[in-house]
């Protein structure tokens, strides 16, 4: 199975981080399960890879266990919401396939799934 995990939910409010908390989960599922799974940040979900990034966040520990499936976080909307510098900083990957973007039209012909949260 291949399945693109995108966030999208902003920091700002708990509605936000519990559908990073269960972004994450769903990626330590399909990862222990042993299969093909991405983990994209994109639009003001990529202000997440910062506040995760921090060791006292109550996420962290759920971060650090799928961090290794973050295969970008979109290089246009880092910069957008003003989080590129402290991105790179978190040693993320920024992806810009498509106008600067990550593009979802090569993740579908490569056969994932896309989920949104």
């Amino acid at each position: 199975m291949k399945a693109a995990i995108v966030v999208l939910a902003d920091t700002e409010t708990h509605e936000g981080l519990g559908r990073v908390v269960n972004a994450l989960e769903a990626v330590k599922e399909f990862k222990e399960a042993g299969d093909d799974v991405q983990l994209i940040f994109d639009g003001a979900g990529t202000k997440w890879v910062v506040e995760l990034s921090k060791p006292d966040h109550k996420a962290h520990g759920l971060y650090v266990a799928v961090r290794n499936k973050v295969s970008g976080v979109c290089d246009y909307c880092a910069a957008a919401f003003g989080v590129k510098d402290q991105v790179k900083a978190c040693g993320a990957p920024l992806v810009g396939d498509f106008e600067g973007h990550p593009s979802f039209r090569k993740l579908l012909s490569q056969g994932y799934q896309v989920i949104t949260f």
